[in-house]
């Protein structure tokens, strides 16, 4: 198993078991996130659309505020950050 593959399934498993989370464990979560998203997209040539910096800005903005999220919207934006990194891993191996 990749580590992107890996950081996925801690995402997905972190929203299911939201309610065991610290917002301080959330905030982690979705700064590692954005840091692997980045990075990703730079590897794909998608880090330049302007569409693409507004997903990191929310997710930034869900991780400065983790503190004031409800558990659902918590969940939500880990199982958002998910789904962007399965889509970048898949068009990264699809590259290779």
């Amino acid at each position: 198993m990749s580590s992107t593959t890996a950081f996925i399934a801690e995402l997905i498993r972190a929203a299911n078991g939201i309610e065991k989370l610290t917002h301080y464990e959330v905030s982690r979560l979705l700064d590692r996130s954005i840091d692997t998203i980045r990075d990703m997209r730079s590897h794909t040539g998608v880090a330049g659309i302007h569409s693409a910096r507004d997903v990191l800005i929310d997710l930034r903005l869900s991780s400065e505020r983790a503190r004031d999220l409800l558990p659902e919207q918590a969940r939500d934006i880990l199982i958002e950050a998910a789904d962007i990194l399965r889509s970048l891993k898949i068009e990264l191996d699809r590259t290779e």
